[in-house]
């Protein structure tokens, strides 16, 4: 006898399953890679779900949302919708590896200072609502005037709060090589001076390379074990500045980079931050992810690394 789809489901239990769950099972498998929304400024949220899922990206980096940089208030995040992206996420297949918050703990007027730790806490508390791990914080600057020693006892101080606040959330907070603080000896100092589990590093190679002056390999060997996530993009110089272009058509050694973090081990997702947002000049999101994804694959294949 020849059963219709609907009875062989029933028949055979499958129509108790959720549409979702079938979906993941015949997902094709991908790199580790990810973008950063830093990279599509003016695209909604609709659109990031549906180029993440066409061009092969399992995960995203939020850092704002149609132009809208505070992510507590991205509507799609907030309220009785926050649920729904949850399962929309999950129904895609999709990870948010990390938000990323722009507060910043070299302060030291106390209303400012305040303003930043609030900013923290808010993400840390959208993370935890949103089932994400991490958060992206900024030591950032030196200011004129003060020493190197006296800022980084204040970075210390403003990350133990947020990391206090991380742990309760089972949240990690994670400090970025940027600004000021692009030195590993500095960013160990911060590091080891937190001294939390639910405190670690977001290695933005670029960074470290161009404005540290350090080889990829160097800094990896002093910092590698405190790595959860990262930030790949490629440059050229340009009079005083460096000017982003497309991976692997640059001055900054980005498979190299990669082939370190797979030698070392490293397990978290290898995030193209495309900083269209800071620069509209350069690349639309249309050309650089695509080429991001198709370059990226070749490097991780290369460094051993399977989809």
């Amino acid at each position: 006898m020849t059963l219709d789809r609907r009875a062989f489901l029933a028949a055979t239990g499958l129509g108790l399953v959720a549409p979702a769950v079938l979906r993941g099972r015949n997902r094709k498998k991908h790199y580790p890679i990810a973008f950063s929304t830093l990279g599509c400024p003016g695209w909604s949220w609709p659109t990031v779900l549906d180029q993440a899922e066409r061009l092969g990206y399992p995960a995203i980096e939020l850092r704002g949302i149609a132009g809208q940089m505070d992510l507590p208030s991205v509507p799609e995040l907030s309220g009785s919708r926050l649920a729904s992206t949850r399962s929309e996420l999950a129904a895609r297949g999709i990870v948010v590896s990390d938000l990323g918050a722009s507060a910043h703990m070299h302060d030291k007027d106390p209303a400012a200072r305040e303003k930043q730790l609030d900013e923290g806490r808010r993400f840390i508390d959208l993370a935890h609502a949103l089932g994400v791990k991490y958060v992206r914080m900024f030591g950032n600057n030196i200011p004129p005037g003060e020493t190197r020693e006296d800022v980084i006892k204040r970075v210390v101080e403003g990350f133990q709060q947020m990391a206090a606040h991380a742990k309760s959330a089972g949240v990690v907070v994670l400090i970025e090589s940027h600004g000021d603080f692009t030195h590993s000896s500095d960013l160990e100092a911060i590091l080891t001076g937190v001294g939390s589990s639910s405190f670690a590093l977001l290695w933005d190679a670029h960074h470290t390379f161009v404005a540290g002056k350090e080889a990829p390999a160097d800094t990896f060997k002093r910092l590698g074990r405190y790595i959860r996530h990262t930030h790949l993009k490629d440059s050229k110089p340009e009079g005083d500045d460096h000017h982003y272009v497309l991976t692997g058509t640059g001055a900054v050694p980005v498979k190299e980079q990669v082939k370190v973090l797979a030698a070392g081990g490293y397990k978290g997702f290898y995030c193209f931050e495309w900083e269209k947002k800071w620069h509209p000049e350069i690349e639309e999101p249309e050309v650089a992810f695509p080429h991001y994804a198709k370059v990226m694959a070749g490097y991780l294949a290369e460094a051993g690394i399977k989809a």
